[in-house]
């Protein structure tokens, strides 16, 4: 038995390490506005909402889940569930009292909450039976419900009213753990690229995390002077359970974290869906929550493109606007709700369309059958021909702008190319961090890309400057990253005028190109620019009715970005997701009439 915790036990050194602009960002996630934070205030802005994190259900509420769960006991002390092990669901506690903690692999442990009868203990992460990112342990006798992760996605839909409720519990809980950072620890070094990289993602995944140096903290310096890591080993990561991984990919991390699910090789799925964009996540919501079974595929991170977005505010019914990593978070949490299995990241290798079912063949070598195939691969964004340009990725060359890139150039000179609506609203979002952000476009203004809106909320902000009829042509750096960057402008005589610009923050939005060479070795149709083709741009390789969102191969559909002659908008990358599944019902009934 583990005992519980008290006060005097607590070595808690950290801070936050959210800022508290992704704190925000993911507590838009669930429903109801949040207040503003008063200027130069501490504040989070779960304060107001912690009657919604941690509610009291009423006798009728439980009576209502009872028929989900089963009974449980526990004697004082035992643990109920641990930490970085497979959560068993959502406890409803019916006598007694646990104490949620959470522990890091330094040995710090922190209290989160104790929970007494009428309250539930699980986060988000138990709706697809993640590990859990906390404990529970037993601070006297405890008779609770367990109502086990299939079954609470169940009571979701079958109890809405009171399943609006628990869902939006889970996910202000999640949103907590982020705004503490507690768990899983980054340490730094000189390879600040990797470091970089790993922090995106488990920011952009939703994943509690700290990031700390090696001069920060007396437990970090003996344990290195204990493994003593070379400098190509870091960043360092310090998992909850003690392991120590150096310099690992997203891969690497996300496997040693449990976030990819398991997969059954003798299931048929009924739609695979590859990408988790807009687009793949509403195609994933529609089709689960119509019965289908769904298996989606994302290499990086939930919302694609759009997920890195600041601040979407011409989507329909959000007027203030909705930042991209909350609106793909909602998508993410809602397609679980219905059952989809998401793996997140895990790469799609090749599309084997030539077999029956369908195999997509994973990047570690696994197949996945399925009887239809939703390509939602979006794009891969677009790098300029630049010399060392691959050499400063991640060490000052990004393309995307979030919290993480907004606190590291805060109070200083960046640059940004591109004058599209996702260079507009980073070049925004960055203002507000930056000391300034110097714009550099090749045309003459931003009237041919850019919506009024945001051309208008450029012009509106003092420090942000614009270099027309301009490129880059150089970039200038050291070991330890970006320094400046050489740009030409072409002046009104028809000469080329060469400047250089000190900074060491560049973010480069010039576009993207159509991720579609995992169908190389398949027979569906591609275009001279690499989109995909549908409907009646194709000629399907076998008898059976046409659909428009069809490639040419039957049982291949194509949506959102990736496709050719779609609207590159977010509006409507989530129609065609929603208006695929009808077509894949249709598809799926007609192979049955004819099998």
């Amino acid at each position: 038995m583990t005992p519980p915790i008290s006060p005097g036990n607590l070595n808690d050194p950290w801070t936050p390490a959210a800022q508290p602009a992704t704190v925000a960002a993911l507590t838009e996630m669930a429903p109801d506005p949040v207040p503003a934070a008063a200027p130069d205030a501490p504040y989070s802005p779960l304060e107001s909402r912690k009657h919604q994190m941690f509610p009291i259900l009423s006798a009728h509420d439980i009576s209502r889940i009872e028929r989900f769960g089963e009974r449980r006991s526990y004697a004082s002390g035992d643990v109920l569930y641990h930490q970085g092990r497979p959560g068993p669901g959502l406890f409803v506690i019916l006598e007694g009292e646990v104490q949620i903690i959470t522990r890091d692999g330094l040995g710090h442990v922190s209290v989160v909450v104790e929970q007494g009868a009428g309250q539930f203990m699980a986060e988000v992460g138990q709706l697809s039976g993640k590990p859990a990112l906390v404990e529970g342990i037993a601070l006297s006798a405890v008779e609770v419900w367990l109502v086990s992760p299939e079954h609470l996605r169940a009571l979701l839909v079958a109890e809405a009213d009171l399943g609006e409720r628990i869902m939006r519990a889970l996910i202000l809980r999640r949103v907590g753990l982020i705004e503490k950072g507690r768990g899983l620890v980054l340490v730094g070094g000189e390879a600040s690229g990797r470091l970089h990289n790993l922090q995106s993602f488990l920011r952009r995944n939703a994943y509690p995390h700290a990031v700390m140096q090696a001069d920060e903290d007396a437990d970090i310096k003996l344990l290195l002077e204990r493994i003593t890591p070379k400098a190509s080993e870091y960043p360092l990561v310090i998992c909850p359970d003690g392991t120590v991984l150096r310099a690992p990919d997203e891969g690497e991390l996300a496997t040693h974290l449990g976030l990819l699910p398991d997969f059954d090789p003798q299931h048929v799925y009924d739609v695979a869906v590859v990408g988790a964009g807009p687009a793949g996540l509403a195609a994933a919501v529609y089709a689960a929550s119509e019965g289908l079974s769904v298996a989606v595929f994302e290499c990086r991170a939930p919302g694609g493109q759009a997920g890195a977005s600041s601040r979407i505010e011409n989507y329909l019914g959000f007027p203030t606007g909705i930042s991209g990593q909350a609106l793909a978070g909602r998508a993410f949490v809602q397609a679980q709700k219905f059952g989809a299995h998401l793996a997140i990241p895990l790469e799609v290798k090749a599309l084997h369309c030539q077999e029956s079912p369908l195999q997509l063949e994973l990047r570690d070598g696994r197949r996945i059958p399925t009887r239809t195939v939703v390509v939602a691969s979006g794009a891969v964004y677009r790098r300029p021909r630049i010399e060392h340009l691959e050499r400063f990725e991640g060490r000052g060359v990004y393309y995307w702008a979030s919290p993480v890139e907004a606190k590291l150039c805060r109070d200083e000179e960046v640059m940004l190319v591109g004058g599209g609506n996702s260079a507009g609203q980073a070049a925004v979002f960055l203002a507000t961090h930056a000391k300034r952000v110097h714009i550099v476009i090749r045309a003459a203004d931003f009237s041919a890309s850019m919506s009024r809106y945001l051309i208008e909320r450029i012009e509106s902000q003092p420090n942000i400057s614009m270099h027309v009829r301009s490129e880059i042509c150089g970039l200038i750096g050291d070991d330890h990253g970006l320094t400046g960057v050489a740009y030409q402008t072409h002046a009104d005589d028809g000469q080329l005028d060469v400047a250089t610009l000190n900074v060491r923050h560049l973010f480069l939005f010039i576009g993207a190109d159509p991720n579609t060479d995992w169908l190389r070795d398949c027979d569906v149709e591609i275009d001279n620019k690499g989109f995909v083709p549908t409907g009646a741009a194709v000629a399907t390789q076998a008898s059976g009715p046409d659909y428009a969102l069809q490639t040419s191969v039957r049982g291949v559909f194509a949506i959102g970005d990736v496709r050719s002659g779609s609207t590159k908008r977010v509006a409507a990358a989530v129609g065609e997701g929603a208006g695929v599944v009808a077509q894949i019902h249709a598809y799926l009934a007609q192979a049955v009439t004819t099998a």
